[in-house]
């Protein structure tokens, strides 16, 4: 009983996906929450191991991936624009909350995404600034970068990039716009490449933009406060034995995820002399496998290459 696949783009590989499929344990008559939709791959892979009472839910800010998502067409299967920072928000709207067996998040950005010049994402492809994951929000790359100061721009570019030439490149930016604004993804990567010595780029195995390209996309976003908030809210929306799978890009977020789990699985903080219940102080979560693309997924989807997936189960 499963409904048609998306295929937006025929080149769209969802990343690990018999990974999470395994770490998600799936159960044939379960609740699932995909919470990054993109273009449909992991969804469509969750709903080939449910029966007809299974029933998979799932969110994406994206316009174009709601667009996309209509080609399911799968009464177990029931899609909604929002953001997996309201997961607690959307559960009890669908009257699933506390009864969820499984939660997936996607981070990374979809191949459709990049592929589209006029999302602004990739400095591959020439396009307007823009990398907003929901184009209704109003800030875009190129109108904050047209305001910043050199001091957030630094801050931003050494937080979310870990670019060791922030500062460089900021100074690079505000003495740029003086001349002419910043509009477009090849003008940005361009500027960056300048500064970046050019003794230092041959021994990258990156483009010298990458980072700075996302730096900004994780701050106009706000990338890692959806994902904080995320997690905060995530233990009462699964059911007892219900799991939570996150594919993560870069450190910033799996070092967010990494921790949540590391911290869960110790159990609560109370002084070792408090005399309670060991069952008290007994983790609520279990902590799950973690896994990398392998060299195959790598050949076939490069994208794959920094893709890390980390699974833990809810146990009380």
């Amino acid at each position: 009983m499963t409904g048609r696949a998306v295929t937006d783009k025929a080149d769209h590989t969802s990343v690990l996906l018999q990974e999470v499929i395994q770490g998600l344990d799936i159960k044939a008559d379960g609740i699932y929450i995909d919470g990054t939709f993109g273009r449909g791959g992991h969804s469509q892979a969750i709903l080939e191991h449910l029966n007809e009472d299974g029933r998979l839910y799932a969110l994406d800010k994206d316009e174009a991936a709601i667009t996309a998502g209509k080609a399911i067409t799968d009464k177990r299967f029931t899609l909604q624009k929002g953001s997996f920072s309201e997961i607690e928000k959307w559960a009890k709207h669908w009257g699933i909350f506390g009864k969820v067996d499984g939660v997936l998040l996607d981070l990374g950005v979809s191949s459709p995404q990049l592929d589209d010049a006029t999302r602004g994402f990739s400095f591959l492809r020439d396009g307007p600034l823009d990398m907003r994951m929901d184009v209704e929000q109003e800030l875009t790359a190129a109108q904050w970068l047209a305001v910043a100061t050199e001091e957030e721009m630094t801050r931003v570019f050494k937080e979310y990039g870990e670019e060791a030439y922030g500062r460089a490149i900021a100074r690079a930016i505000i003495a740029e716009r003086l001349e002419r604004p910043l509009q477009t993804t090849k003008q940005l990567a361009d500027l960056v490449s300048a500064m970046v010595p050019k003794g230092k780029q041959w021994r990258m195995t990156k483009h010298p933009a990458t980072r700075i390209f996302q730096a900004i996309r994780i701050y106009i976003n706000h990338e890692l406060e959806a994902l904080e908030a995320f997690l905060q809210q995530i233990l009462p929306v699964l059911a007892v034995n219900g799991c939570m799978a996150i594919i993560s890009f870069h450190s910033l977020e799996d070092r967010l995820v990494k921790r949540f789990i590391q911290e869960g699985a110790k159990g609560d903080p109370y002084p070792r002399d408090l005399p309670i219940r060991g069952a008290e102080v007994a983790p609520g979560i279990e902590k799950g496998i973690v896994s990398r693309a392998s060299v195959e997924e790598v050949n076939h989807n490069p994208r794959a290459r920094s893709a890390v997936l980390r699974i833990m189960r809810k146990i009380k």
